[in-house]
């Protein structure tokens, strides 16, 4: 059923039949792709193979629900505000994808280019942020430098006389904002399965069959599975699923906090992040603050993080907004990130016929749409998309980083 005005007044009045939003088919004993990984990522590449290169004989495995590995566990923010000339390019792509998401797959992705605010402090942070902004524009990317009259303007609840961290400006970009993470999920999964993918919730691979330098299936909790060509997108638990097919990679698990205030009437425009520590915060439209902050810093599988750094992310959250301290906490919860050697994304052919997406570090849930069209793109074609060359696996071995950050070959600094 395509959803429209027409379909939801039919619906109200009881004339339309209701359905599953996606099929739930047995598994099949071999297709021609399987993504591992029923993510944004692995449903995002499942879509853009049906739809973009006829390729429909697709099988998602998820080893839990749909939604319930990172795209459920994040802080929704979009962006395309990137330095380098790897990630700048890639990230404006997806950000492009996400403003005609909600027509392309008919459904309400809750899109909100609210804008994001990069708050700056120092007169070093001024020239970084005003050398990125530059770089933003370089590339055709929306981008403004505010200074403190105008901060204070739009946002006049924050500490701007901080005696350690004064507001003296932000760098802006207005395009950005945030998503609703679930309907990600739910929108890339109804429109994937309605072009005849295979959408296999509850269905862990235990193995990787390989002969030589090619992988021939899977073994799973629901039985064995041929394909033609096998594709792994499994976040937090990339190195693990490598590891099934004799594959070491240059990655490092780390848990992820994100938390949600009690309600709140209209208080934050935008997305805001604090230059003088890490936390970025917006307000969901059901009134809550959703805020985070850095990893909890140890290698971890657990959806769960460490009380030591909800102390951490709040301290930071109140430095920039007093107001903060008098709201009270809802939620939280923690999200595995597959922290890279470099703190971008490994998008490559790591065998004949076995791909890799993984490596997003605090980047995946905004990569969504970009990275599922990069990642189809070379399932099909074999060839790394335009914008994905600098993502290779072996750029390690070349010594090519794409530090964005520059904190060096250290996965838990960046």
């Amino acid at each position: 059923m395509r959803y429209s005005a027409l379909s939801l007044v039919a619906d109200a009045l009881g004339l339309a039949p209701r359905v599953p939003a996606w099929r739930s088919p047995a598994p099949k004993p071999a297709y021609d792709v399987v993504i591992v990984g029923g993510g944004g990522h692995g449903l995002a590449t499942a879509w853009t193979l049906a739809a973009t290169y006829g390729i429909t004989n697709v099988a998602v495995l998820e080893k839990g629900y749909i939604g319930s590995g990172n795209v459920g566990r994040n802080t929704t923010i979009i962006r395309s505000n990137y330095l380098l000339e790897g990630n700048n390019p890639f990230y404006e792509l997806s950000l492009r994808l996400w403003e005609r998401l909600e027509r392309d797959l008919n459904f309400n992705a809750m899109v909100s280019q609210r804008g994001v605010a990069n708050l700056w402090h120092t007169d070093g942070q001024r020239d970084a942020f005003r050398r990125r902004g530059n770089a933003m524009r370089m590339h055709g990317v929306d981008a403004e430098m505010w200074d403190v009259a105008q901060v204070r303007a739009r946002l006049p609840f924050l500490d701007f006389d901080n005696a350690r961290f004064p507001v003296r400006g932000a760098l802006v970009q207005p395009r950005g904002g945030t998503v609703r993470h679930d309907a990600v999920a739910w929108g890339y999964a109804r429109a994937a399965s309605a072009l005849g993918v295979d959408i296999i919730p509850h269905c862990e691979v235990t193995a990787i069959r390989r002969d030589g330098d090619r992988v021939t299936g899977v073994e799973t909790t629901r039985g064995d599975i041929l394909c033609d060509r096998l594709a792994l997108a499994t976040a937090g638990h990339s190195s693990r699923s490598a590891e099934m097919a004799g594959i070491r990679l240059p990655i490092e698990t780390h848990v992820l906090q994100a938390f949600v205030s009690e309600g709140l009437k209209p208080l934050i425009p935008n997305v805001i992040t604090f230059g003088a520590g890490h936390f970025y915060v917006s307000q969901s439209d059901k009134g809550g603050l959703v805020f985070g902050g850095d990893i909890d810093g140890w290698n971890s599988y657990a959806q769960r993080g460490g009380l030591a750094t909800v102390e951490h992310v709040v301290e930071a959250g109140v430095a920039m907004m007093p107001g903060l301290s008098r709201v009270k906490l809802l939620r939280g919860w923690g999200g595995v990130m597959d922290m890279s050697m470099d703190g971008s994304p490994i998008i490559d052919r790591a065998l004949a016929n076995l791909y890799l997406n993984a490596g997003w570090c605090y980047g995946g849930f905004k990569a969504t749409p970009a990275s599922g069209l990069c990642f189809a793109h070379l399932i099909a074609t074999g060839a790394p998309h335009a914008v994905a060359t600098q993502f290779r696996l072996d750029r390690f071995d070349r010594g090519a980083a794409l530090d964005e950050k520059g904190a060096g070959p250290f996965p838990n600094l960046h």
